[in-house]
């Protein structure tokens, strides 16, 4: 347990002083969303190409890993669907909860696999947010979609977003550049890692400033539904999954990471966007991510 607080202690505290830093405006109101996109259009994914341009991805498991990781993401998304009646939420609602089980915070997942197995975890995380990051964007659109709160006109828009979004055409560019046996050659490898290295800690504290602790209030039954799912079913899932398709305890440990990750802080905007209950997503994003600073180490003490 001490090994686990200690990779993954200094993650939170870098998450905590970005909640101070929102909260004190520091240094100012500006400043955060611009290095949010820098973070997310740059930064992250120069970040995913330095890793998967150069990493040995035949170490990888990836079919057992995708059958760990996107089958449970596709069971939780059709047992949500299957269940909405039950639920007793709106449309708008339930498309943040949706949200709230399926997305996962790659920031906090990759510097957790990196503190944790070092480059082996990283590469591995890296095959992770390449599996895991297309299907949870065509199910979440697909969610608005099927309950009604996206318009038509914003439906073209949404999957042409969805092409360009920068974390899988930085997947792929990295993949391509590793199986064609291109690599990152000369300079060009050290530029791309050098700017890489900035999105961890820059991303880390970007989440903390996300944080909106005032939205927790009026939300009870929806909050509790996706803490549940998503910091302890999702894990559960995962952990049996990877024993059964016999992962190796790095690949099994990441998978588990993953899976106990609270949702994404992207997932705001897009329920503002597309029609979602965005005061629900910010108090889904805000207590998840409190509580993971519980749950996540607990789920990865248990794993090994």
């Amino acid at each position: 347990m001490s090994g686990v607080n200690e990779a993954l202690g200094p993650l939170f505290l870098l998450i905590l002083l970005g909640a101070l830093l929102g909260w004190r405006r520091i240094p100012g109101d500006d400043f955060w969303p611009a290095m949010e996109r820098l973070i997310y259009f740059l930064l992250f994914p120069a970040m995913l190409i330095a890793t998967l341009a150069t990493a040995n991805v035949a170490q990888v498991p990836v079919l057992r890993l995708a059958v760990a990781l996107l089958g449970t993401m596709s069971l939780f998304a059709l047992a949500l669907w299957c269940g909405r009646h039950r639920l007793g939420l709106t449309p708008a609602a339930f498309t943040s909860l949706f949200q709230g089980t399926l997305r996962f915070n790659t920031y906090v997942g990759v510097a957790g696999a990196a503190a944790l197995h070092g480059q082996a975890g990283a590469t591995v995380a890296a095959v992770a947010v390449a599996l895991m990051v297309p299907l949870a964007n065509i199910l979440c659109v697909g969610g608005f979609i099927a309950a009604g709160t996206l318009g038509a006109s914003s439906l073209g828009r949404s999957f042409a977003a969805l092409a360009r979004n920068p974390l899988i055409l930085a997947c792929v560019i990295g993949i391509t550049l590793n199986l064609s046996g291109i690599g990152l050659p000369g300079w060009l490898g050290g530029a791309v890692e050098l700017t890489g290295r900035a999105a961890l800690p820059l991303g880390l504290i970007a989440v903390g400033v996300a944080l909106r602790p005032r939205a927790l209030t009026g939300h009870g039954r929806a909050f509790w539904w996706s803490a549940t799912l998503k910091l302890g079913a999702t894990p559960l899932v995962v952990l049996s999954l990877a024993w059964l398709t016999g992962l190796d305890p790095v690949s099994r440990d990441i998978a588990l990471l993953f899976a106990a990750l609270p949702t994404a802080t992207s997932a705001y905007i897009l329920a503002r966007q597309l029609g979602g209950d965005a005061e629900l997503m910010a108090a889904l994003i805000t207590g998840q991510t409190l509580l993971a600073m519980v749950t996540l180490p607990a789920w990865m003490a248990l794993a090994s």
